[in-house]
């Protein structure tokens, strides 16, 4: 994990922080499988990378790495620095869009409660 997140990366983080998207809590820097993604729903199934300046060598393991979350049920949203910093609410219509056709989360069989 890193420390300090990326200009890119602090401006949506405080965008998703701010509660735009109907109560879907997103975390930073999730773990789902081997993976550790930049941004997650984990309720609404959607992943956002944000790929830096320098990513475009990685473009085979991105695929892999989509791939695989998708695998899992995961939508893989995929945006670029310059995107963000340059049409952040852009950036946020694309994610309000994912959302709306994000599987609905199922009701739990236990009625809500965990086993232990």
């Amino acid at each position: 994990m890193r420390a300090n997140p990326t200009p890119a990366e602090q401006k949506l983080w405080l965008a998703l922080r701010a509660n735009r998207f109907e109560n879907q809590q997103f975390t930073r820097q999730s773990i789902i499988a081997p993976y550790i993604v930049d941004f997650a729903s984990k309720a609404a199934k959607l992943i956002i990378e944000i790929d830096g300046d320098t990513h475009s060598a990685k473009d085979r393991y991105d695929a892999r790495r989509t791939e695989f979350l998708e695998s899992l049920g995961y939508r893989v949203l995929r945006f670029g620095n310059p995107d963000v910093m340059g049409n952040i609410e852009g950036i946020l219509s694309v994610i309000a869009q994912a959302l709306r056709h994000s599987p609905s989360p199922q009701p739990s069989p236990l009625g809500g409660r965990e086993q232990d």
